[in-house]
């Protein structure tokens, strides 16, 4: 068999679906002693553990108060923790000083309040985005606006930003949808030691708890906006890439629900004509994104294991012929859109709002021989996920930026057009305080990650190049619940509203009870520490050769576009490619 043949067929049997998959785990493990917290993918950002003396699991808004009490009474400190844990900092993570305490909305769960009339809906703040999504259906009604993966708390999409792709009406933004917001404090002794503040739009503390980094207080209800339901249209048009810094404002402005993914290897642009169609019109679609599907455990197991093959070897070529494979794929199978809940027959792709919004099938069974492709109880993927936020002005000569720095040696975008490419949606402008100021583009990329921190990447210079680009020299926010530790840097100075955030949690926190290592870092500006290797993972700028890897050949140097950004690159050719 051909090495083409092979890498195909790997790449075709990794993303062909199952039909179950193993649901996952708790991510607080608790023994005698010592409670841990890990993310959905096993691993922080900065490879920490993250530890506390113990749990609690609150059913009730009641509860969740009495839990607060308990912290600051007890002059604890405390993280709230929902079931799923889908972030890559640390942000779920106490202060490191053995006096810290989880609050777990993993069973704070079980309401969920329509208000027909009023088009609104109450839920506690565990309650899950499936289950959300739903019972408003069910009952005749339609959430806007929603992420992309669907396994995510409505109390943990509030904290981080999480978002779909929309510049009409309010937007992409989920936090847009949020006409109150009910957060349990720290308060007197003769208050209890916790109340619960009612926030809605005339609050002048409602902005800031908007998007809260979970740094406020405890969310204990979030109340969202409705509107009946209604039908999407969906299309996916695969084609060059030749025009998009010059169309992606105008794809946004005629598709409600528009975005773009970007596969610069491969010269291809995906544009997702979607918008609202007829409550009558003829279809039950389902969006069930590939990359979201169950598969065999052996498949994630067997694509990590030739993935790493390809990157110990230097094979930019392997890589290349599977994102072509992969790519073929998803255009065959419209990347997971389904006409009648069973295969795709053909364009457009007409469903239910609520079938079509999110993604998630692998969350959902016991069977043991499926699972999410990342799920760190197998030896599945393994990747970083940066996400930049852009002024909309700015976006199109970044495009351009990064089709020159492409053009240099397109095999080089091969590793991240290997998962899904460059995705590009659309946000508003938010009153938000940590939401953006203006009308933003959003990027998201996944790229290898090796199981040891200090090992290099094939083709590592570019990604540290793409994202300095990105968060530098056009000033890109984070999302807050991706990225690695360097996007952060000077984060502050991004948002115009941030000392008013700070305020906020001054006001609504004084005792620091919901504070943590990596959100004070981020909060109050603390330089990143520089060390051997830093750069490899993110958790520095490389100045210095020791920050990237000399013994494997890999040097601190500039970037080939962006010059001032400062990248490690393998400038060494007598390094046994073996080794690494």
């Amino acid at each position: 068999m051909s090495n083409t043949s092979y890498y195909f067929i790997l790449w075709i049997l990794c993303i062909v679906p199952l039909i179950h998959s193993l649901t996952p785990k708790s991510p607080i493990q608790c023994n005698k002693t010592i409670c841990t917290l890990e993310n959905s993918y096993g691993t922080w950002n900065d490879r920490k553990t993250c530890y506390a003396l113990n749990v609690t699991y609150p059913t009730t808004e009641q509860q969740l108060r009495l839990a607060v009490s308990h912290v600051v009474q007890n002059n604890l400190k405390a993280k709230i923790v929902t079931k799923f844990s889908h972030t890559i900092p640390t942000l779920s993570c106490p202060l490191q000083n053995n006096h810290a305490f989880f609050i777990s909305t993993e069973k704070y769960d079980s309401g969920i309040e329509i208000d027909a009339e009023n088009l609104a809906v109450t839920v506690d703040s565990g309650v899950k985005l499936r289950e959300l999504i739903d019972e408003v259906e069910k009952n005749g009604f339609s959430l806007v606006n929603a992420p992309y993966w669907e396994g995510v708390t409505i109390g943990g999409v509030i904290s981080t930003g999480a978002h779909g792709s929309s510049w009409w009406g309010k937007g992409g933004a989920f936090h847009e949808q949020v006409l109150e917001i009910s957060v349990v404090v720290p308060a007197s002794k003769s208050e209890g030691y916790a109340k619960i503040l009612r926030l809605d739009s005339h609050h002048p503390l409602f902005n800031a708890a908007k998007v809260s980094l979970g740094v406020l207080g405890a969310i204990s209800k979030v109340k969202l906006s409705l509107e009946h339901r209604f039908k999407r249209s969906i299309t996916f048009n695969f084609t060059d890439d030749n025009d998009i810094e010059n169309v992606y404002m105008d794809h946004a402005n005629k598709y409600e629900f528009a975005d773009i993914t970007w596969y610069p290897s491969r010269h291809t642009a995906v544009y997702r004509y979607d918008f609202r169609a007829p409550l009558n019109a003829s279809g039950d679609g389902v969006f069930d994104f590939i990359g979201f599907q169950a598969n065999s455990i052996l498949v994630p197991e067997s694509v990590r294991g030739a993935e790493k093959l390809l990157e110990n070897t230097g094979n930019s070529k392997g890589k290349c012929l599977t994102a072509s494979a992969s790519l073929a794929f998803k255009k065959l199978t419209a990347n997971g859109l389904k006409n009648n809940g069973q295969i795709f027959t053909g364009y457009p792709v007409i469903g239910y709002q609520g079938k079509m919004q999110t993604s998630g099938s692998c969350l959902y069974s016991s069977r043991i021989d499926t699972s999410c492709a990342w799920d760190p109880r197998i030896k599945g993927l393994f990747f970083y996920e940066s996400s930049a936020i852009f002024p909309a002005s700015k976006f199109g000569d970044f495009i351009k930026d990064v089709k020159n720095l492409r053009d240099i040696n397109p095999q080089n975008f091969c590793g991240i057009d290997n998962y899904n490419g460059i995705l590009i949606r659309y946000i508003k402008a938010s009153e938000a305080y940590l939401g953006p100021s203006e009308d933003s583009i959003v990027i998201d990329f996944n790229y290898y990650r090796a199981n040891d921190q200090f090992t290099p990447r094939l083709n590592q210079d570019v990604w540290e190049e793409l994202e300095q680009m990105a968060f530098f020299k056009y000033g890109a926010k984070p999302h807050w619940a991706k990225n690695r530790n360097l996007a952060f840097l000077n984060v502050r100075q991004k948002y115009p509203k941030f000392n008013a955030f700070i305020d906020a949690k001054n006001q609504m926190d004084p005792q620091n009870v919901f504070s943590g290592d990596w959100s004070d870092e981020i909060l109050y500006g603390k330089e990143l520490v520089k060390f051997d290797g830093c750069a490899l993972e993110g958790m520095c700028i490389c100045s210095e050769d020791r920050h990237c890897s000399p013994q494997k050949g890999y040097l601190c140097t500039h970037g080939l576009v962006y010059k001032e950004a400062r990248v490690c690159r393998l400038l060494s050719t007598s390094v046994n490619t073996d080794s690494l």
